[in-house]
Formats: structure tokens, sequence, C-alpha cells
């Protein structure tokens, strides 16, 4: 990823490792400009005042390489994007303050909610207030889906809801009156059709009369035209037709001497047939335009219908048509309202049946994986620090929704004899991070998307908890690349790389740049999250036995 004129970065180019990624670095380094970066090439909305000062547009850049592109190259060609070449995916956005900002995919302009699709399926972005998400009930319901691959099931609850959802719009359309009498109703429509279907509107007649309307009402100037062309093709004294027979005799004798001259005779002959048929079709075209008054009022009468239909059902004739086509439909329900309500409940009916058996099945999916979800989260807990804790997942059935029958909610007992509490009632951010880690760490296997940003997670949380955090995180990045911005040394030292953010001051302007570190840099920036800026001895062997003990 490269970052140009962003914040406090200048220009920051850094390649990410496979397996768990941790930036690191001092309050007000710059660390969260890198995930505010990736952010904008993911689809979030931009703001130009983060454009570095005295530049005049920021610049940031990724490349995604994958092994398996399956998934990305679908939406590619969703959005009639041009598949990636050796599995890579280079976007590239361009934010300035002036002017309209660019965002390229593979080179190809997009727009931001096709980026934002895109990005949908790269990378999922963890902030440190984002555990709070996971207490609303259809996030809830969401993971426990994802867990237990429930996309058929729930795939078929939702057509057969979206079939009872019609069915319910065309029986209020039919109860629906607007406060006139239903007799009223039909009188008005029988009118509109009436009226709609003598006047038999047609675009391409429309558009037939019109021009011949126009025709006929510059007749006197068509005429004057016309002779003119026919005085000087065939009818007055030196017509073109006269010139060329002279020059046709001409080649005619001219061939017997200069045998090429039989080429030029044949072209000006076919020259002089031209002429003679221009000359009698425009003859025939206008013989009759001012010879039909009939066809002239005919001309008017059909244009003022077309005019009159457009007034009042338009502001086109297609307009017009439609409106007959929904007067004959509504008409139709109308006049056989009764029988057709009877038809739709009885349909509804069945549509019911299907509805309530489909949704029992996605109940039964639901329940059943409930309890794996509930007792794998719990195994989790228990490695972050909640050796009791207990996590619990409820599927209640109630009345049909969007979603299914049931209502989904997710508790959790952190300590013995507490009883269990819908998650949504957990006061500490501590303990409702970790429980998020932990459902993150079960999904993991499951989740498609390939990229993990955890931006300070571990807030709110102590240094010996942060050590079981930083192997789970690890854990996690056996199946994703993982991001991770983390201020407790404990998580951080559980990093298969660390990146270091920091912060200088260089002509009297302040700049960001990111360093990956080697060892010996890696044990001093852990010693620093340790015990500050001065660092001891103590501190640097403190830190190299973290790293021992954490690779080992």
């Amino acid at each position: 990823m490269r970052v140009k004129n962003l914040a406090l970065v200048e220009d920051v180019a850094v390649t990410f490792g496979p397996g768990l990624n941790m930036i690191t670095g001092e309050t007000g380094a710059g660390k969260s400009i890198l995930i505010g970066a990736l952010g904008l090439l993911l689809g979030e909305r931009a703001d130009k005042s983060l454009i570095r000062v005295g530049a005049e547009h920021c610049t940031a850049e990724a490349l995604f390489e994958f092994a398996d592109a399956k998934s990305i190259s679908a939406v590619l060609d969703q959005l009639g994007l041009d598949p990636m070449e050796d599995g890579q995916l280079i976007i590239r956005r361009v934010i300035r303050a002036g002017g309209a900002s660019q965002i390229m995919v593979n080179d190809s302009p997009v727009t931001l909610q096709a980026l934002k699709r895109i990005g949908e399926e790269l990378v999922d972005m963890h902030g440190p207030y984002d555990h709070q998400s996971l207490l609303n009930t259809d996030t809830q319901r969401d993971i426990l889906d994802a867990y237990g691959h429930v996309e058929k099931e729930r795939a078929a609850y939702a057509a057969q809801y979206e079939r009872l959802r019609d069915i319910d719009r065309r029986m209020d359309d039919l109860q629906e009156t607007g406060g006139t009498d239903v007799a009223e109703q039909i009188d008005i429509l029988s009118f509109k059709v009436k009226e709609l279907e003598e006047a038999d509107l047609s675009e391409s007649e429309e558009e037939e009369v019109t021009q011949e309307h126009a025709v006929f009402g510059n007749a006197q100037r068509i005429m004057e035209l016309a002779n003119t062309v026919a005085s000087a093709l065939t009818e007055s004294e030196g017509a073109v037709s006269d010139a060329l027979a002279t020059a046709l005799r001409a080649l005619e004798e001219l061939a017997r001497h200069m045998p090429e001259a039989e080429g030029w005779r044949e072209e000006l002959e076919e020259a002089s047939s031209r002429v003679r048929e221009v000359s009698a079709s425009l003859a025939a075209r206008v013989d009759g335009i001012d010879a039909d008054p009939a066809r002239l009022t005919w001309l008017d009468e059909r244009l003022t219908t077309y005019q009159k239909m457009k007034r009042k059902y338009g502001p086109a004739v297609r307009d017009a048509l439609d409106t007959l086509e929904r007067s004959r439909q509504r008409l139709s329900d109308l006049q056989s309202r009764d029988e057709r309500l009877a038809e739709l409940k009885e349909e509804r009916a069945s549509v019911m049946k299907e509805l309530l058996r489909v949704g029992r099945a996605l109940h039964a999916a639901r329940s059943s994986a409930a309890k794996e979800l509930a007792k794998a989260v719990t195994s989790e807990l228990r490695e972050l620090g909640f050796e009791h804790g207990r996590f619990g997942v409820e599927v209640t059935e109630g009345d049909p929704a969007p979603s299914g029958l049931d209502a989904v909610e997710f508790s959790f007992e952190p300590n013995v004899g507490e009883g269990m509490s819908p998650l949504r009632r957990i006061a500490s951010s501590g303990e409702i991070s970790r429980v998020m880690l932990a459902t993150k760490a079960v999904l993991a296997r499951h989740d498609r998307i390939p990229v993990l940003v955890f931006d300070e997670i571990d807030a709110n949380i102590g240094g010996e908890i942060g050590g079981a955090v930083g192997r789970k995180l690890a854990a996690v990045a056996e199946h994703h690349q993982i991001l991770c911005i983390t201020h407790l040394p404990q998580v951080a030292m559980y990093g298969s790389a660390q990146y270091a953010v920091r912060k200088s001051v260089k002509g009297q302007r302040t700049r960001t740049d990111v360093v990956l570190l080697e060892d010996d840099e890696r044990a001093e920036e852990i010693a620093r999250m340790l015990g500050g800026r001065e660092l001891t001895e103590l501190t640097l062997t403190h830190a190299r036995e973290m790293l021992k003990k954490a690779v080992g």
C-alpha cells in the first residue's frame, strides 16, 4: 500500500506480509492514518480536509494478490470490469482539493458505489468501537447464519416472503378505493379506457402524421421548389436532360473513332436515366399534395387527437399507452374485485403455508447451529481469560419477518453464579471486545474475506489478557491476513511481522513514516511499549524474552 499527502503522511509505501501484521507506535504518530487510507480504498467517503497542507491532492493505492480469486472475479464481472491478470488487483484513489476525484480499479474508472462493493469482498475492518455492532440482534442473527451455512434455507424463505408481500400489495390495491365508490371508479376507468382505445395511438403513426402534416402545411413552397427542380432537369429549354441527350449523341459518334469513349457514353446514359427517374419521382410525390383536401382534414384531426391525449395522459404517447394498460388492468380487477380478492386470499393461504414450512426449516437449522456456535465461542472465551465464562445463543420462533420466523439473541455469563444475560446488557467494553474476537476466531474458518483489520480492539484490556488476545489473533491469522494496530506489547509480540509508525520533523514540517522492524529494532519497540522512551537493559531483556516466548 502506498499513501501520499494524506494528513501527516507525505509519502509512505509498505508491503504487508502473510499472517499477523502488527502496527505499533506512539499515540498521535499516525497509525490510524494507514487504516484511514485503506478505508478510502474500500469505498469510504473522502474528507478533503485530510489532504496534507500545501498539497493539491492526496493519493492512496493498494495492490492485492490472490491465491484464489473466484469471489472477487465474480464481482468484477458483475460490475462489467476486466478480469484480473495473474491474480492481482490494483486500486488507486486520488482526492483533489479542487475538481473531481478519481477512482481506478486495474486502470478502469469506477464509481464509489462500485468500489464499496469490491471492498466488501476484500477487507473486514474492526475499529475500537466496532464491537458495539455485536450488540445488534440483526448482526447476531447474521453471524449465526454465517456460522450455520443456512444460505439455502434463508434464500428459500426470502423467496416465499417476497411472494407473500406481493400478494398483500395486490390485495391492498384492490381494497384501496381512495375514498371514492367502487362503481364510480369503474365508470371513470371505463371512460378512460374507451377514450384511449378509440384514439388508437401509436408512437410510429404519430411521427408519420406529424411529418405528413408538415408537408401539407408547406404545400405552396414545396410546389414552387418542385417546379424549379423539374424545370431544371427536364421541362425547360436547355434542361439538364436535353444537354445530356446532346452529349450522348456526340459520345456515340466519338466511340466509333475512340473505343474507350463507349465507357463514358454508358456512364452518361446511366446519369441521364437517373435524372429522368428523379424528375418522375418528384412529380409523383407532389402531385397529390394540394389535390386532396380530405387528407389534410384527416391529418389535422389526427394530430389534434394526439395532442389532446398527450395533454391528458402524457407528456408522451408512451405515457398514454402505459396509462391505458394500467387502466385496463385496474378496471379488470375492480370489475371482478370480489372474485380476485377471493383468489388472492386462497393464494395467500397457500403461500403462507409454504412460508411457515421453509421458515421452520430455517429455524431448525439455526437452532442446531446455535448450540454449536455457543459451544465454540465459549471454548474461545476460555482461552481469552474467561475460565468459567459461558456464551449462549437463543433462537426464539415468532411471527414471519423478512429474515425468518426467528429472533436471535446472544447471551453471556462472564463469571460462575452471575447467570446468563443478553450481550447488550454487558457494560464492560473490554469484555465485549473479547467476545467479538472470540466470535471472529470461530467464524474465521467460515469467512471468505481474505484480509481482516483490527484497530485497537485490545482497548481496555489488561496486559495479562493481552497475551491471550495476541495468541488468538495469531490463530485467526492462520486463515487470513491480519493488520492489527495495538498499544499492548503483550499483543504485539505475537505478530509474524511488526511495523513501527514514527513521527518526525523535517524542514519545519511534521511527517509520518512506517518502518518494518528487524529483530533488534523490534525488541527496542517492544521495550518502548513496556517502559516508555527511556530504554533500559532490563526492559530490553524482557522484550527479547517476550519475543522469544511468542516465537517458541
